[in-house]
């Protein structure tokens, strides 16, 4: 069995060769940390609290209480300021009806809150003049986006997935960075464990009415079983359509 010491060495190298290979951050960068609860987000939070004094990063942890689960959402909430105050990191949070904003906007839910967030993540940078943006998605995000996408029917663009870092529209020199695109669900949890590390579970993620938890739970498992490799071979597709597409 993998020691804990070696899953963790692992993955920190994992993502240490995608960040410099992206030229993701640097020594001395500002970070803001996107922190709902769940696992993605706690390991990359435990990830950069232990790389901070090392490269003399600046982190603050941001988190939207987007109001769509009740009392689940404001445990959930509860927990990251906690998380806060384990690793001594400012944590600022924000609560927005999603469900109405979805109405206003005439659009899905799932839109809504993706809007939400990153509007909260951007006025915050631009606030406290944070050059980055770190969110948790990981290779299976990745693979599940693509999919969706290709489902969908989409322009070539669309078959990128999640890019690992891009400017933020509108802001001057913002960007979101993505540094555990390069490690699977199944490392971060491996990490987790490892580390004995706690999390949030949100059950809407369970509830396959939902495309990409149906991708999730379901298809992307039945493709692997012939292809193993398959969520490799997707970020490397993606990597090969990026160059073409500049």
């Amino acid at each position: 069995m993998t020691s804990g010491k070696s899953c963790t060495l692992r993955l920190w190298d994992k993502i240490n060769s995608g960040a410099r290979k992206y030229g993701l951050f640097r020594e001395k960068d500002l970070i803001v940390l996107a922190v709902s609860g769940g696992p993605d987000s706690v390991m990359m939070l435990d990830y950069f609290a232990k790389q901070a004094r090392r490269l003399r990063l600046t982190l603050i942890i941001a988190h939207l209480n987007h109001k769509i689960r009740g009392k689940e959402a404001d445990k959930d909430e509860a927990f990251v300021k906690n998380l806060g105050r384990i690793y001594g990191l400012e944590t600022i949070t924000k609560r927005t009806d999603v469900p109405a904003l979805a109405k206003k906007l005439k659009t899905s839910v799932e839109h809504a809150a993706r809007h939400a967030r990153y509007d909260f993540l951007t006025r915050l940078a631009l606030k406290r003049k944070f050059r980055l943006i770190a969110t948790a998605h990981h290779a299976d995000d990745h693979a599940e986006t693509f999919l969706l996408n290709l489902l969908r029917g989409t322009e070539p663009k669309g078959l990128l997935g999640i890019p690992v870092k891009r400017a933020m529209h509108g802001t001057a020199g913002i960007s979101v960075i993505r540094p555990l695109l390069q490690v699977t669900r199944t490392e971060i949890m491996e990490y987790m464990k490892a580390n004995d590390l706690s999390h949030r579970k949100d059950k809407s993620n369970e509830d396959e009415k939902y495309r990409r938890n149906w991708l999730r739970k379901t298809l992307i498992p039945l493709i692997e079983k012939k292809q193993p490799r398959f969520k490799a071979h997707l970020t490397e597709l993606s990597a090969k359509l990026a160059k073409r597409l500049k």
